[in-house]
């Protein structure tokens, strides 16, 4: 059996009904988790749909977890993660579940596999500036991170490595858990042939020839705390934390003074800068809303 976990955060439903047909057309189980502040009408003719509500956000990871239990109790053996800014093709669930099961009867040690990157903005294939190329095996890149939206996981390995880590709540979880994969001799890869478009960031903008994504006041808190946070970890990458460290500087910069809502901006970077030094863990409000 093969399920989904979608999660939905203030979805544009025009957008996310579409996913979710798509998605209940190609598996076995679909759990959604919404994260929205309000109930999320989901009207679609099929019952092999469970749905979560958490008004209050509990976050990425914590969606996840709630995803993945809910399938390995409904005897899936395959995951499926999605955002609900995602589009897959009507084959994507079984190009990657194939993946999965010839890596098993060849007895590959790998969890997990997701689609190469289309961006919405740009509509070109993602390719990222640092990444370390693993092993190739036939259709499959083996590499030390995959984004989590597309990715399939192997249920059946997931004991081994635990699941996603809560304490992040947003930014880095899906690379903090392929580094621990690694960490345990499991690989991710990323599928040569089979692609997806998805939605990274909320616009685009550009600085010194440099195009880089731009997201919510908010995120930055989590991108800047997560930073921190991670380079005290030894199994992530050196090269992850020093190219970090590097265009921190650069990144304060921008989101201060080349982007809109500036004083805003500057607040939770400089939060996150803090929480970080310090370890504060979990969601921004459990950290400064009393403050």
């Amino acid at each position: 059996m093969i399920g989904a976990a979608v999660v939905l955060y203030k979805p544009d439903m025009t957008q996310t009904l579409r996913l979710l047909r798509a998605v209940s057309e190609q598996v076995d189980v679909v759990t959604i988790i919404d994260n929205s502040p309000h109930v999320t009408p989901i009207e679609l003719d099929t019952d092999n749909i469970h749905y979560h509500h958490f008004a209050n956000n509990i976050g990425i990871a914590a969606a996840h977890n709630i995803g993945l239990r809910d399938l390995i109790a409904a005897g899936c053996e395959f995951a499926m993660l999605l955002d609900q800014d995602s589009e897959i093709n009507e084959e994507f669930a079984f190009r990657l579940s194939s993946l999965l099961v010839a890596s098993r009867k060849q007895n590959r040690p790998l969890i997990a596999v997701g689609p190469r990157i289309i961006c919405s903005f740009s509509e070109k294939t993602v390719k990222p500036r640092v990444q370390r190329e693993v092993a190739r095996y036939d259709e499959l890149v083996c590499v030390t991170q995959i984004i989590s939206s597309g990715m399939m996981i192997d249920l059946s390995k997931v004991e081994q490595i635990g699941l996603k880590d809560e304490s992040l709540f947003i930014d880095g979880v899906d690379h903090e858990w392929c580094w621990r994969a690694r960490e345990q001799d499991l690989m991710v890869a990323i599928a040569e042939k089979v692609e997806m478009v998805h939605k990274l960031g909320d616009a685009r903008s550009k600085f010194a020839g440099v195009t880089y994504k731009v997201g919510s006041p908010i995120r930055l808190y989590y991108q800047f705390r997560n930073i921190f946070l991670l380079l005290r970890r030894g199994y992530v990458p050196n090269y992850w934390k020093l190219r970090n460290l590097c265009v921190l500087p650069i990144r304060f910069f921008a989101n201060s003074f080349l982007q809109d809502r500036r004083l805003e901006r500057m607040k939770f970077m400089l939060c996150g800068i803090w929480d970080g030094i310090w370890g504060a863990t979990g969601a921004y409000n459990d950290n400064w809303k009393s403050r």
